[in-house]
C-alpha cells in the first residue's frame, strides 16, 4: 500500500450516511423512511445507533459533530 492510499474506516455505515445526509437537508423521519424505502423505526434506530458512536445525546448535537469530523457535508 502506498503511503497516502491510506483511509481511515467511516464512522457511519453506509445506511447510517444517508439517513443523516437527509436529516441534514430538514427531511423529517417521515420522509427519510419513504425515501430510503424503510420503516420509521429503522430510521430512528439508525440515528440511535450514529448518536451512540459519537456519545452525543441528540440529533443536532449529532449533525454537529460529523460535520466536524468530515463525516457529512452541508
Amino acid at each position: 500500500m502506498k503511503g497516502n492510499d491510506y483511509r481511515p474506516k467511516p464512522l457511519l455505515t453506509k445506511r447510517e450516511k444517508e439517513v443523516f445526509d437527509l436529516l441534514v437537508q430538514d427531511k423529517t423521519t417521515k420522509d427519510i423512511a419513504q425515501e430510503l424505502f424503510i420503516s420509521e423505526k429503522t430510521v430512528r434506530n439508525h440515528i440511535s445507533n450514529a448518536m451512540q458512536k459519537l456519545g452525543v445525546k441528540g440529533r443536532s448535537q449529532a449533525v454537529v459533530e460529523l460535520l466536524r469530523l468530515g463525516e457529512l457535508e452541508l
